[in-house]
């Protein structure tokens, strides 16, 4: 298993993230040899001017990975190249290889559960080459803003939501799809359509939900920040009241 994780300037959050990951981990010990995963961690910080490494440092057992490119993207596609690279030494065999390998990608402002890389497991065992989860504010977004933006978001197995935050894919299949753009925004939904082209067999569900960052201004142009504000904060000048 790859975790990939983009970091620009998150050294508040970044701690959360590294603690909830280093617990995900930790629940894969329940699986038995030898079907207990291998896990990889890999932080691509990407043009950070704060203190995110030095804060990461003390996450001994994770990868860091620099780059200068200002896009979730090109993050996302390159630490996942980068962490692949040693794993599929042959291109003969790559696409074996590959299929043998399940990415996972969060970001350094989330948090995953406990049981987000057991489930994926689960999943990608039982036939899922595609995961995708879903998300929910943390403390940033206050109660009554909360309420609107559980009214207009659809929770459940089988739900229609895409995020990078909390997606997994079969190594074979992503490489088929054709990666993630390099592109600054809207990587998830670009690659999940390409691998809907392919076929691939997805499993939508709510189980494994990730924390993330309430707040309006976030490190992606069209990230999770700009969905707040174009979807909750829209509704609540339109004067539409949860009850």
């Amino acid at each position: 298993m790859a975790v990939v994780v983009p970091v620009r300037d998150e050294e508040v959050l970044l701690p959360r993230c590294l603690t909830a990951l280093t617990a995900a981990i930790g629940t894969l010990r329940a699986v038995p040899e030898p079907d207990r995963p291998r896990v990889i961690v890999l932080l691509v910080f990407d043009r950070c001017t704060d203190r995110s490494a030095r804060v990461a440092a003390d996450w001994t057992d994770f990868r860091h990975h620099e780059i200068d490119a200002g896009a979730a993207g090109v993050a996302r596609r390159d630490g996942i190249r980068h962490t692949l690279e040693p794993l599929l030494p042959e291109r003969t065999a790559a696409a074996a290889s590959a299929a043998r390998i399940w990415i996972a990608t969060t970001d350094a402002d989330s948090a995953v559960p406990p049981n987000w890389l057991v489930t994926q497991l689960a999943l990608a065992r039982n036939g899922a080459e595609l995961v995708l989860g879903t998300v929910r504010p943390d403390d940033d977004l206050a109660a009554h803003e909360l309420l609107r933006w559980e009214a207009l978001h659809t929770i459940g197995e089988g739900h229609p939501h895409i995020h990078g935050a909390n997606l997994g894919v079969r190594a074979d299949r992503y490489l088929a799809a054709g990666e993630f753009a390099p592109v600054d925004r809207d990587e998830d939904v670009l690659l999940v359509a390409a691998l809907r082209r392919l076929g691939v067999t997805e499993a939508r569900t709510a189980l494994i939900p990730v924390l993330t960052s309430g707040r309006r201004v976030g490190r992606a142009p069209a990230g999770f920040a700009g969905y707040l504000r174009d979807h909750v904060d829209i509704e609540a000048k339109n004067g539409i009241m949860i009850r």
